[in-house]
């Protein structure tokens, strides 16, 4: 049992599988594992905070999953069983689930969110939060050391205090609207809004945030909580899901589209003309957005980021690309630790629509960056302006794809590590452009004589948990896409533990 507890480690959260029916995926995340997680918690937070787990107070909310509230039963039990005040918040998305450690109402010493983001529907896992924010990854994997030596303790949590915090979350961000908007009586009059929260946890921004402040809502779908997700994957990169969420748009005539995933802590957007706003473009917006009050700053993104968005951050906007690590976590420490070292980084974001705003508690918040483009779509129309305006220098987007090669081998890290190394002796020899990178090895293409005149980069990197390298290629055609792919083959040749069959 202990292994499997370890197992359920997900980075810095904690997911499996908690419900049967899909072949071949057995149940392996249960109440009784969440109740000695919940124990766990107990002793990880008593023990850095230096408080007696009788006087902690630990708010507890869950996304729209089919498992969600038995789960949540099996965490409270587990903390309540330990002496911790527990507080239900119901629905909740996991920006929220923070912000109950922050708010003034409820001020919890720690908070756990039940998600698992965008996965199938069988999935759930567990989020944690303390003052800090999210816990990292150190933290999980001692908690769950915890957890493996805890037996589940049965308990009523019948008495547990229930809480809307989604009530209060909004009244902070609709407050963040009429502040940033100057007007306090419907500042967003004569704008039309639609939602699409794919049956998540994101319904809430269209009622209880658009439509009270004088938003048209007319057009927004999919905002009842279902956790069969009916209608499409709650996950702004998924093309079915932009799909509909351009349909809505266009249909209804909207100004801007809103898609969330299922905890909100993701978004992306749709112009007015139906175009996507997302990846390399939904960061561009933002940061145009926060440019003139950032004179010179610096933005973090993940590694994969386009060489386009690199020109326009810095080319147009004259702002500081700082392309760093893939994992969301990874780029919001960075803006952390640069921030403490006096450099100004407004914003961190990887392309997956995960955003952290500096002067949001280093939060990666969907529903906040949402807010951010709804006041700038505001501001914008006030002076007869519109949000494409703001990023109609941002170069057209390339031809892009992304390979996953299996290593077949068991220390499958030890011989990752030894491929890099090979490639970028390889890539030396050639005569390669060798662009810098914080993880893998990127390699620019700037139409010499390397790729026969090719155009575009490419990253090989090591995944950090699974046996596999993804390789990104961008090209700025085609032709050039092709050509770099070729390189690539050409330089990954004779690695016999690496399935290199997906390269053709």
């Amino acid at each position: 049992m202990a292994n499997e507890i370890l197992k359920l480690q997900n980075g810095s959260d904690v997911r499996g599988v908690a419900l049967p029916g899909v072949e071949g995926e057995n149940v392996n995340l249960t109440p009784e594992i969440c109740n000695r997680i919940g124990q766990a918690f107990a002793e990880w937070l008593s023990k850095k905070l230096d408080k007696p787990r009788e006087e902690l107070r630990v708010g507890i909310g869950m996304d729209s999953r089919l498992s969600g509230q038995e789960l949540l039963v099996g965490v409270s039990g587990g903390l309540k069983s330990e002496g911790v005040k527990i507080f239900c918040c119901g629905l909740a998305t996991t920006p929220a689930m923070f912000m109950s450690i922050v708010f003034e109402q409820t001020k919890f010493d720690g908070a756990i969110m039940i998600t698992a983001s965008h996965l199938p529907f069988n999935r759930n896992g567990l989020k944690f939060f303390d003052k800090d924010g999210g816990l990292e990854h150190d933290d999980i994997t001692e908690i769950l050391k915890i957890a493996c030596e805890r037996n589940e303790k049965i308990i009523d949590i019948s008495s547990q205090k229930n809480l809307d915090l989604l009530f209060l979350y909004s009244q902070h961000l609709r407050g963040a609207i009429m502040a940033e908007t100057g007007m306090t009586n419907h500042p967003l009059d004569g704008l039309k809004i639609v939602v699409d929260a794919g049956n998540g946890a994101g319904g809430f921004f269209a009622e209880q945030i658009l439509k009270p402040l004088g938003a048209n809502i007319q057009g927004s779908q999919f905002l009842e909580p279902d956790g069969h997700f009916p209608n499409h994957i709650p996950n702004p990169e998924n093309k079915d899901a932009m799909k509909a969420i351009q349909n809505a748009v266009l249909e209804n005539h909207a100004d801007l589209g809103l898609i969330f995933d299922t905890d909100v802590d993701r978004m992306s957007a749709v112009l007015d003309d139906g175009s996507e706003v997302n990846r390399d473009a939904i960061i561009a917006l933002i940061s145009a957005i926060l440019a003139p009050r950032n004179k010179g700053a610096t933005i973090v993104t993940d590694s994969v980021t386009s060489d386009r968005l690199t020109y326009f951050l810095e080319q147009v906007l004259g702002l500081h690309h700082l392309r760093y690590m893939r994992g969301y976590k990874n780029v919001i420490n960075k803006q952390k630790e640069l921030c403490q070292k006096g450099v100004n980084v407004p914003l961190a974001m990887e392309t997956s629509g995960h955003g952290a705003l500096r002067d949001n508690y280093y939060l990666d918040d969907g529903a906040y960056l949402a807010i951010t483009l709804v006041v700038a779509l505001a501001n914008a129309r006030r002076n007869g302006k519109n949000l494409k305006d703001l990023i109609e220098k941002l170069p057209p987007p390339r031809n892009e794809e992304e390979i996953r090669f299996k290593i077949l081998d068991e220390n499958f890290k030890e011989y990752g590590t030894q491929v890099l190394q090979s490639f970028t002796e390889r890539a030396q020899e050639a005569g390669c452009i060798m662009a810098e990178s914080f993880e893998g090895v990127r390699i620019s293409f700037k139409g010499g004589a390397v790729a026969d005149g090719a155009e575009g980069w490419l990253l090989l990197r090591l995944s950090l948990h699974d046996p596999v390298m993804p390789l990104n290629i961008e090209g700025a055609n085609l032709d050039s896409l092709k050509k770099i792919k070729a390189t690539a083959k050409l330089l990954l040749s004779g690695f016999d533990k690496l399935d290199l069959s997906a390269l053709g």
